[in-house]
């Protein structure tokens, strides 16, 4: 899992300067699965439930699940979220981040750092005694706090020999609940915060989870390891 988290955090850092305004999200999708493949991995995400792509790929008020495609363009002020997944030796990491394309407004700003900043509050909870709502309880008062909603729809999730194990890591809800964390459980941790109303809709392609209101949604997403000590973050290049 160290290996397949090298390659996505890797995949994810160069997204920074690969996405610019004019490339298409299937541009995206491409360059995702060369680089996975260069590496000899599988593109954890193709075909997976029937999944077209190699990566999920969201423009705006697109959530997650966005289908990359050559008519989608990327326009100045857009921000898009990149959804990847790579499997090594039958184990997967899987990560997402939000990126700005060329200039974007002040708010999508202060909401894709809110949404990374979220995770990081998270994150500190991720020690061996500590209860799994504790995660999702620092997340919501870290995305409230910045005046910013908790998508409800969606979680993080268990990872490991699957894309998708237990438990489910919801964004919110009260502390001091569920499981404590063991040292060696992986998750996906991975805040999807939007500008308005929490409430989503999946679009007739029976993928893409949209906000009902129209506004900005991002995501931030790790693999992370419980250790003895501090957490492990695969998936950070």
């Amino acid at each position: 899992m160290r290996e397949s988290g090298k390659v996505t955090g890797f995949i994810l850092k160069e997204l920074e300067t690969f996405i610019k305004p004019g490339i298409s999200t299937a541009d995206i999708d491409r360059y995702v699965e060369e680089t996975i493949r260069s590496h000899n991995m599988i593109p954890t995400f193709k075909g997976y439930g029937g999944f077209p792509a190699s990566a999920c790929v969201s423009i705006n008020e697109e959530v997650v699940h966005g289908i990359p495609n050559k008519k989608r363009i990327l326009k100045e002020g857009d921000i898009v979220s990149v959804d990847v997944g790579s499997t090594h030796k039958g184990y997967v990491s899987d990560a997402a981040r939000t990126y700005p394309v060329g200039k974007v407004s002040d708010n999508a700003v202060k909401l894709i750092n809110a949404t990374r900043e979220s995770f990081f509050a998270g994150l500190g909870h991720c020690k061996v005694g500590s209860r799994l709502s504790d995660i999702s309880h620092a997340i919501q008062k870290k995305a409230e706090g910045e005046g910013f909603s908790v998508i409800r729809d969606f979680v993080g999730h268990g990872v490991g020999q699957n894309m998708h194990e237990e438990p489910q890591i919801p964004n919110y809800g009260r502390p001091g609940r569920g499981p404590r964390l063991a040292k060696g459980m992986v998750f996906a941790i991975e805040p999807m915060i939007c500008e308005g109303t929490y409430d989503v809709e999946t679009l007739s392609n029976d993928w893409t989870v949209v906000t009902l209101d129209g506004k900005l949604s991002a995501h931030y997403e790790n693999t992370v390891v419980i250790t003895d000590g501090e957490p492990e973050l695969l998936t950070l290049a």
